[in-house]
Parts: C-alpha cells; structure tokens; sequence
C-alpha cells in the first residue's frame, strides 16, 4: 500500500496573507496575526468560491499554489502512470528500476497482491542474471531471447537478454519510493478526482495524507455542503 512520510509544508502563511493583495494599494505585513487572519477569511471564501465556480471563478484560489508541499513516498508500479499525469506533482528524485533491480530483494519489495510463484520467478531471473555477472557465459548457457531459448554468445548479449527478460517481468506490484514536490492547488485537483478512486488502499491512503495538512478542510477538499 502506497505510504508517505517526511512532509514539509513551507509558504502557508505567506501564501493565505497574499491572497487579500488584489484589494491591497500596500504590501502586507506578513508577521501580522491581524493579516493572517484576515487573509484565511478570504482564503476560505476564494476556495469555496473556486470550487462552486461562481461567476466562472475557477482560478481564484490560485494562491494555493503558493504553499509547497514535499514528502517522500513508497509506491507501487501501477500507480505510476495516474502520479505522473498531474503537471504539478513533481519526481524530485526516486530510486529505480534500471539501476537496482538486479539488487533487489523480491521477497520484501512488492506489495501483498504479487503471488508467490511471481516473486520466486523474479527471484530465479535476479539470481542467475548475478550468476552471468559473477562467472561470465560458459559453452553450455542457454539464454531466452523473446520466445525462443538461444545458445549463450557473448557475455554482454547474454546479460543484455537476461536484464530483459527481469525488466519485463518485473511486476506492477513492485514498490519503489520517491521524494516528491507538489502544492495546495495540485493536491485540491488529485483529492477530489481520486477520493473514490477503485485502487481504494493506494489512493485511500493518498487522500488520508491531504487531510491530515494544514488548513485542508478549508483549503484543499472544498466541502462545498458546508
């Protein structure tokens, strides 16, 4: 199941004070509980206004792009796609599958759902890549090459099919992390396009998160019932 940890928030303040600079002839001070105050006012009220789309105000709250939001994240391969198509969310740095899957542990790295003859299959693949590199191709090594078994050539050739072969058998439920920046205003977006979303455990954990931020009733999930 999709985890997060380590969360930053930065530029709240500052970001709730600067919503009220469209009415504004100064700049505000913004160590002022006074400007604060009055600027989560009209915060609340740009949002709840933005969600309605009251007189097509759908950018109003746009001052929620100002508070930044990093964490890190432990996710799982068919996850991926959905993350990475918000403009917004973005992969500062991730561990990776090129580099380290023929290091990996197939029997800690996937989620729940991989059935075990998947991990032992995976297992088997990593363990005789490794062999290949430990004691190079020998007369008698067969390799799978697409769906055909061809007698080993060279050593490059024959750790190129075998990486191939893990890579593509690699399954969707294998769990990778990432240190990721976002805001207020992408996360407003992901909550409501993905509260009901079937994957209930990744994208469930995923909004528990966006609740739990500061301010994120009033802010980010737009309870417009209220």
């Amino acid at each position: 199941m999709l985890e997060i940890s380590n969360i930053e928030v930065s530029g709240l303040r500052s970001a709730i004070v600067s919503c009220r600079n469209a009415m504004r002839v100064d700049m505000a001070d913004l160590s002022s509980s006074d400007e604060f105050e009055k600027g989560l006012f009209r915060a609340r009220r740009l949002v709840r206004s933005s969600c309605l789309g009251d007189g097509g105000a759908r950018c109003h709250d746009n001052f929620l792009t100002g508070i930044v939001v990093c964490f890190d994240m432990k996710y799982t391969q068919y996850i991926t796609k959905q993350m990475q198509r918000y403009h917004w969310f973005q992969y500062v740095s991730s561990s990776s599958l090129m580099h380290r899957i023929t290091k990996m542990d197939f029997g800690k790295c996937v989620n729940e759902w991989v059935s075990g003859n998947v991990v032992d299959h995976m297992k088997g693949l990593v363990a005789e890549y490794n062999r290949f590199v430990a004691d190079g191709v020998s007369e008698h090594d067969f390799v799978r090459r697409g769906g055909d078994v061809v007698k080993a050539r060279t050593h490059g050739d024959v750790l190129y099919c075998q990486f191939m072969r893990i890579i593509s058998d690699c399954p969707m439920g294998t769990e990778l992390f990432v240190h990721v920046v976002t805001n207020y205003k992408q996360l407003q977006t992901m909550y409501n396009q993905r509260k009901h979303h079937k994957l209930r455990e990744d994208w469930g954990a995923f909004c528990r998160f966006v609740e739990k931020l500061p301010y994120a009733k009033d802010l980010i999930i737009c309870d417009i019932e209220k």
